[in-house]
């Protein structure tokens, strides 16, 4: 369990940022004959053969966000929606790996107009680095929503109040709490003349 909101969040914006780096580089290399040259280098990266990777790890960092900002159930959300980019983000290097001929002979198609390929297709570390990433978030976002409980709660700014028997009825014993009480000056009120 992460039960730190800032750690899980640091966690998840790193590994984000990974996701988005390991996409980047040439995760597959082949070479196609054209009838002006007899090898052309293919060189096809990690966003043209899995495009959802980087799409993936977008949401792995949208979704640490807002989980800094979230209420509970908003962050269990959040949270969610990260595990399923990781689920993704591994995912879509997996399916790569077990066919790595067609995202191939797609580029060559591209770069070159011919999909007959010279030479076998190589594939280079980084599409199984970005499995590792997409298991990584998983495991990191299952940690902080188990964690989550335990972090304090976020600003009362967008959270609804309580009505009818959730309402509390008398005066409310509370916690300084850092967020609550700069949303409270933000309002124009003291958050202390309550204390």
């Amino acid at each position: 369990m992460i039960r730190s909101r800032s750690r899980a969040v640091v966690l998840l914006l790193v590994l984000g940022g990974a996701a988005f780096a390991v996409s980047a580089p040439v995760w597959l290399r082949t070479t196609v004959a054209t009838a002006l040259e007899p090898e052309v280098v293919v060189e096809v990266p990690g966003t043209t053969a899995a495009p959802a990777v980087s799409a993936a790890a977008f949401v792995v960092l949208a979704g640490a966000l807002a989980a800094t900002l979230a209420g509970r159930v908003a962050r269990w959300v959040a949270l969610a929606a990260v595990g399923l980019a990781g689920v993704t983000v591994a995912v879509g290097a997996a399916a790569v790996l077990r066919d790595v001929r067609a995202p191939a002979v797609s580029a060559a198609a591209d770069a070159a107009g011919v999909t007959t390929l010279t030479s076998p297709v190589e594939v280079t570390p980084w599409p199984w680095l970005t499995v590792v990433v997409g298991v990584a978030v998983v495991a990191a976002a299952v940690l902080a929503a188990l964690g989550s409980p335990s972090w304090s709660g976020g600003g009362t700014r967008h959270e609804r109040a309580p009505t009818g028997r959730d309402a509390p009825t008398g005066p409310v014993d509370r916690d300084p709490d850092a967020q609550a009480d700069w949303d409270a000056l933000s309002r124009g009120t003291d958050p202390s003349a309550d204390r």
